[in-house]
């Protein structure tokens, strides 16, 4: 099981040494930025919100990973990086709040400045910032950092870098980076870049994927590491930013370990041992159930619940539209009626978790019920002729029998949907088509992802009896990785992690230019020019209201067109750990994210 959850996919930029069009009016310097309005926090706050600045230093965290890594570069596709090392020891010129939905404040630069338009951002790094050798981090490693990640890096990188018309020094510690179109979010974008220094890399290919440690200005550095079993980090008592308010009760622990698994299951029982120190569960079955044994008893290990108000994502199984047979909607439709939600809630979790209904559900982001109204039906009424049945309307999930495997109603729809769209059993009970071809899709799963395997057992069985029998594969993690990559299945395990300040990222997850570019995160190959112009407008918008409305659109796009089919999903996260290990009462608006464990926990006896 990952232990942690998805982080928010961040866009590249940057591009040194062009020309830079005439400055427009300037605005002031500020601490911080947001996507809309003004930062919450004031210049002279004391600390985050939710971090506690007496928390005492000292202990360890120890987490448990599934798969392994072969690589110490994250910031490139080749291979696959630990988790933590680009979070704990490499930095970004600003940090984020996670108790906003889209503000940053300043890490290794002490200012951010914009104007009305951003058509522009510029940045003044702060005097002192330096890397972990003591070196200072400079305006030349920032912009080497961006052209860099945006030229050779992931291809996650490059939307926002074709967006950017320059980007040169200032002065001694300042940059501006121009953009060539409006999009308000790339001054955020910017803020969040990595900024790695350039002279280790020199005479590397920064692409091909390496086990060399990288140099980081960040508050951990790495302490030992053995690839594909365990890294550790090590507080480094020398961090340049230990005393800015942005970091006041943060980075506690004096180590933090990532131990790997072959998956999940075996990962569980090395908590249960008291090998790991903290543990995510993600099944509510499982935690009612299976968190009785002897350290929970004892007091050693404590569950606790964290709520949060981030959108609920996306969690399901993803069909392929690459594959013709999945390429029609109605078939899609189909196999979402064949899956008897209710049952299989019923069977695992006691029916006590909701179903996702909407990519941004448990947010005000989510679409609302019906048709469509007010600006969301303008932003739509462009494409009404190309627009699935349900995105203007409102689509609605079917609803099964919670007390039988098979819902026969349900069932009956799915056959009249295959059989429109030129499917219908044939001799032997199998699903063909006219000229006598089955039906044949590839299911993909990840070995030890048991939740997966045991939800895709029951649905089936109820394939079955449509005429369907998939091939179920399980692969390792390595094997997994690069069939995603590469688009290598028919249907799939699927998490999509979203925030509440959703932008660029979308394009990488929907975006037209993934049904070919392999490692996107366009897993079920959708090309979608109305997609495509929501999220132009989200990304455009000048109020939050606008912004709204073009999120919601974009929602009813992505349900209304039928690629996942959706499980549950949780208002709280489950962790259970050691006694040892503390967190602030105070919680932030996103819970349990990146930026929380182990950001602001603490170890005390």
């Amino acid at each position: 099981m990952k232990s942690v959850l998805l982080r928010i996919t961040l866009a590249a930029l940057a591009l040194a040494g062009l020309a830079l069009p005439p400055a427009p009016a300037m605005a002031e310097p500020s601490h911080g930025i947001a996507m809309y309005g003004l930062p919450a926090l004031p210049p002279d706050f004391v600390s985050l919100p939710y971090a506690d600045p007496a928390a005492p230093k000292g202990g360890r965290i120890v987490f448990g990973e599934s798969g392994g890594f072969d690589s110490l570069n994250p910031w490139i596709l080749k291979g696959s990086a630990p988790w933590g090392l680009g979070i704990h020891t490499v930095e970004t010129l600003m940090a984020r709040s996670i108790d906003e939905p889209f503000t940053l404040y300043g890490l290794l630069a002490e200012s951010v400045e914009t104007d009305a338009a951003r058509s522009f951002v510029a940045f003044t790094l702060r005097e002192g910032a330096a890397f972990s050798d003591g070196s200072p981090v400079t305006v030349e490693d920032v912009i080497w950092s961006f052209q860099t990640l945006g030229t050779e890096g992931h291809p996650r990188y490059r939307e926002a870098w074709s967006k950017v018309a320059g980007v040169v020094q200032t002065g001694p510690r300042s940059l501006r980076i121009s953009f060539t179109e409006a999009d308000r979010e790339l001054p955020l974008l910017m803020g969040l870049r990595p900024v790695l220094k350039k002279a280790e890399w020199q005479g590397r290919d920064f692409a091909a994927g390496s086990l060399m440690v990288p140099t980081g200005s960040g508050p951990y550095v790495v302490d030992r590491v053995e690839p594909g079993r365990f890294i550790t980090f090590r507080r480094n008592p020398g961090y340049w930013g230990r005393d800015l308010a942005i970091n006041r009760g943060l980075h506690n622990l004096d180590e933090i370990r990532y131990d790997y698994f072959g998956d999940g299951d075996v990962a569980f029982q090395a908590f249960t041992a008291g090998e790991l120190t903290s543990y995510r569960e993600s099944s509510a079955a499982k935690w009612a159930a299976q968190y009785h044994f002897a350290a929970v008893r004892s007091g050693e290990v404590v569950k606790s619940e964290i709520p949060h108000h981030r959108p609920s994502g996306m969690t399901g199984l993803v069909m392929n539209t690459r594959n013709p047979v999945l390429a029609d909607w109605r078939v899609r439709e189909a196999l979402i009626l064949a899956f008897n939600f209710e049952f299989i809630n019923q069977t695992l979790n006691g029916g006590l978790e909701p179903r996702i209904t909407s990519y941004f559900g448990n947010s005000a982001l989510a679409t609302d019920a019906g048709p469509a109204t007010g600006r969301v039906a303008e932003l739509l009424a462009p494409f009404a002729a190309s627009l699935l049945p349900g995105s203007t309307e409102g689509y609605t999930l079917p609803i099964g029998d919670p007390d039988r495997a098979l819902d026969r109603g349900n069932l009956r729809r799915a056959t009249a949907l295959l059989e429109a769209a030129g499917w219908s059993v044939a001799a032997g009970g199998r699903l063909a088509d006219a000229g006598g071809r089955p039906f044949a899709i590839d299911i993909l799963l990840p070995a030890g992802a048991t939740g997966a395997q045991t939800i895709t057992d029951i649905y089936v069985e109820a394939l079955a009896s449509l005429g369907i029998t998939p091939t179920v594969t399980t692969v390792d993690a390595a094997q997994y990785r690069e069939r995603t990559k590469d688009y290598g299945f028919d249907v799939t395990w699927f998490t999509r992690a979203l925030s509440l300040s959703p932008g660029n990222e979308q394009r990488l997850y929907w975006g037209g230019w993934g049904v070919k570019e392999p490692g996107s995160r366009n897993l079920m190959g959708m090309d979608d020019p109305a997609a495509e112009a929501m999220i132009d407008a989200m990304l455009t918008a000048a109020t939050a209201a606008d912004f709204r409305a073009a999120v919601q659109a974009l929602d009813r796009i992505l349900t209304a067109g039928r690629y996942v089919i959706p499980i549950w999903h949780s208002p709280v996260a489950r962790i259970a750990h050691s006694a040892r290990l503390h967190y602030p009462a105070r919680l932030p608006l996103y819970g349990d994210w990146p930026g929380f464990q182990p950001e602001v926990w603490w170890y005390r006896e």
